[in-house]
C-alpha cells in the first residue's frame, strides 16, 4: 500500500482530533463529576485536550503544505469553523 506523506499527515490530524474529542467527552455532564473529583485527572485531561488541539492544527497545516495548498487558508478554516471546519478540511 502506498503511504504518501500527505496521507500520513491527514491520518495524524485525524488521530489528534479523535484524542481531542475523547478529552472533551470527559468534561461533558455524564462524566463531569468523575473528572472534577480528581485534580490530577482534570489537569491531565486539560493538557491532553490543549496539546491534541494544537497538534491537530499543526498536522492540518503540514498536510496542506504537502498537498501544495495554502497553509494559512486551511489552518484558518480549521480554527475558525472548529470542529466542522476541521472535519471538512480532512
Amino acid at each position: 500500500m502506498h503511504d504518501s506523506p500527505a496521507r500520513r499527515a491527514v491520518t495524524s490530524a485525524t488521530l489528534s482530533l479523535v484524542v481531542c474529542a475523547a478529552c472533551v467527552v470527559a468534561f461533558l455532564p455524564p462524566t463531569l463529576d468523575a473528572t472534577l473529583t480528581s485534580l490530577p485527572q482534570t489537569v491531565l485531561l486539560s493538557v491532553a485536550l490543549a496539546t491534541s488541539l494544537v497538534l491537530h492544527w499543526a498536522f492540518i497545516g503540514l498536510a496542506a503544505h504537502r498537498m501544495q495548498r495554502s497553509v494559512p487558508f486551511w489552518v484558518g478554516f480549521s480554527v475558525l469553523l472548529f470542529p466542522i471546519g476541521s472535519i471538512v478540511t480532512l
